[in-house]
């Protein structure tokens, strides 16, 4: 059986002379192209491809976001394609990264896939994706020390068959469900397998507190704080939803609201 490979281009010049070359191969197995990010998070849940050959730089979705948004159980191996300079290529060895610089050279290319290979016979899946997203937060880390993960605007929650792409800005609170998460957005909900502490770390730098062991809430939707007599708090969102803000969380609160309860 061979590899099952997908390649991730919005250049379908750039796709075609990957497939050329990767054709020759006799290990690997071309399941799909795609020429945006959106169409790869589908394609990866249909296809469970075991590779992926993946454009760093993309609109709308870049290869890191797309990596980002990906459940760790759903992760393949990924080799970054791109035109980045030989500088900013020292950062992917730093942290061990698969890159291929375009145009690929064949011997590169021969190169990375035998490195690919003895990935693959030594590493679980999950422990592989593990380790690739602690690399792309070293990699990505801005001068805040503010990771790409946490700076994602999307979050791609699988559904069925399906995975929906969900906007950070449109999830009003999130609830722990032992190791899942529920999204609320509106009067929908969507499970998501995460922990309440990663999802807090994930959302904090985009408006999000914690304001309860089990309770994260998007600030921009909180209408009312209600003191309660037990000396905590009753949020109160937009939408009615009343959440509840237990002691040990009000100084995250504080500092959101930008004044002391």
């Amino acid at each position: 059986m061979g590899i099952r490979t997908l390649l991730i281009d919005d250049e379908e010049i750039a796709r075609r002379g990957l497939r050329v070359r990767l054709e020759r191969i006799t290990d690997i197995e071309i399941v799909g192209e795609c020429p945006n990010g959106m169409d790869a998070l589908n394609a990866i849940r249909h296809l469970a491809p075991n590779l992926l050959f993946l454009d760093i730089q993309m609109p709308q979705m870049s290869g890191f976001q797309l990596v980002d948004a990906l459940p760790a159980e759903l992760c393949p191996h990924v080799v970054f394609v791109t035109a980045y300079d030989q500088y900013a290529l020292r950062a992917f060895e730093v942290h061990a990264l698969d890159y291929l610089l375009k145009p690929i050279d064949d011997d590169r290319l021969a190169d990375t896939l035998r490195r690919v290979r003895g990935i693959m016979a030594a590493s679980s899946s999950s422990r592989y994706a593990l380790q690739l997203r602690q690399a792309l937060d070293g990699l990505g880390r801005d001068h805040d020390g503010v990771s790409r993960r946490a700076l994602s605007d999307r979050l791609a929650v699988p559904v069925g068959d399906r995975l929906m792409v969900v906007r950070v800005a449109d999830i009003d609170w999130v609830q722990a469900a032992g190791n899942y998460v529920s999204l609320y957005l509106g009067k929908r909900a969507w499970l998501l397998r995460e922990t309440i502490s990663a999802m807090d770390q994930r959302l904090a730098p985009h408006g999000f507190s914690r304001i309860h062991r089990s309770t994260l809430v998007n600030i921009q939707r909180v209408a009312e704080l209600r003191s309660l007599a037990n000396g905590e708090f009753s949020v109160l969102l937009k939408d009615g939803t009343a959440l509840k803000l237990s002691r040990g969380y009000r100084e995250s609160l504080d500092q959101l609201i930008g004044r002391r309860l």
